[in-house]
């Protein structure tokens, strides 16, 4: 038995054209070494590779079939080599449409000689009946080797979607609601919104009565205020929390009793840890304020270990701000809280 190897179209596609294959077992036959093969090497993609051609291997019921091996003969480049074979028997005096192309599992190689496992092509008593083996024993073969790509080896481009959807609320392209915000108007898109924010899709697509409104006023809040949460929510970005400190305390104070009004609960904790780090005798007060009516522990937390640890000079700063005298009206159980935390303090002290 022989064979010659032709490459056709590209690299990766052959013709391979046995022959001398023994004919078709019978009774007179004699045996066959169901193991026997005979096969091809070539290269593709740089790698090498061997396909085996089975001409009668044995099945469990004692038929038998044409079959093709494809085994990997280098060393993976990595890791692993994702590949697998395809191929289909054909009439090279183009008489016979080629067979139904069959395919062996994709499979990953690593060491020299792994195998994609024997799969069959045809029957022998199919190719010998239809004509794609000829009564001389030829046949001929179209295989072809497909090499994946790692996907890691291929450049990934960057994400353009929170720039693109930043741009979209900037040129306001497309906007199907306007909010009029401490006099100023802004516009958005409802779809855009709703995905990101809860109350929001209650608004437009439940039952409240700004599901067919257009134009929507937005009390108590600050129009820089909502401009950056639509930012936010847009882009899942808050430069207003990169500027002076200050201002960005300011900000995020202001960002986060905003987020859970909204249920951005993402933007709440940003502004909570933004806030937890900035924590200092003019904003201590304030901050603890916006801690214990937005449901934020941890910060909470942070702002009255700061105030029961402050030096009697700094906690004489804290009580003098507007903020601390605020809080006392608005939330004296956070005064019953710091007197038990001071007085813990003292006894471990």
């Amino acid at each position: 038995m022989n064979i010659t190897c032709t490459a056709l179209i590209k690299p990766s596609v052959c013709l391979l054209k046995i022959d001398g294959c023994p004919p078709y077992p019978c009774s007179d036959c004699g045996y066959f070494d169901p193991n026997k093969y005979i096969s091809s090497r070539w290269e593709v993609d740089g790698y090498k590779w061997e396909i085996r051609f089975y001409p009668t291997l044995t099945r469990a019921d004692g038929y038998y079939d044409m079959a093709l091996e494809l085994v990997f003969l280098g060393e993976a480049r990595g890791n692993e080599v994702t590949a697998n074979l395809s191929c289909r028997l054909v009439d090279p005096s183009g008489i016979r449409q080629p067979s139904a192309e069959e395919i062996s599992p994709s499979k990953l190689f690593q060491h020299p000689l792994d195998s994609s496992g024997k799969f069959t092509i045809m029957t022998r008593y199919n190719a010998d009946s239809s004509g794609y083996l000829s009564k001389n024993g030829s046949v001929s073969v179209e295989c072809t080797i497909t090499v994946f790509k790692d996907p890691e080896a291929i450049p990934m481009p960057s994400s353009d979607l929170p720039k693109d959807l930043g741009e979209l609320l900037q040129s306001g392209d497309g906007a199907d609601v306007t909010f009029i915000v401490s006099g100023e108007s802004l516009t958005a898109h409802k779809n855009i919104l709703a995905a990101r924010s809860p109350v929001f899709k209650a608004e437009f697509f439940g039952q409240m009565k700004e599901k067919s409104s257009r134009c929507i006023e937005i009390k108590e809040m600050e129009a820089a205020v909502f401009k950056a949460m639509l930012r936010f929510i847009y882009t899942d970005m808050v430069p207003e929390l990169d500027e002076k400190q200050e201002t960005a305390t300011a900000m995020a104070q202001h960002l986060l009793v905003a987020a859970d009004r909204y249920g951005l609960d993402r933007l709440k904790v940003i502004c909570a840890r933004k806030l937890a780090r900035v924590i200092e005798p003019g904003t201590a007060a304030t901050t603890l304020a916006v801690a214990e009516q937005h449901n934020c522990s941890q910060l909470k937390e942070k702002c009255i270990e700061f105030i029961v640890g402050a030096s009697p000079e700094v906690l004489d700063a804290i009580l003098a701000t507007e903020g601390f005298k605020s809080l006392e009206a608005s939330s004296p159980s956070v005064l019953t809280e710091l007197f038990k935390a001071s007085h813990a303090g003292r006894i471990k002290k």
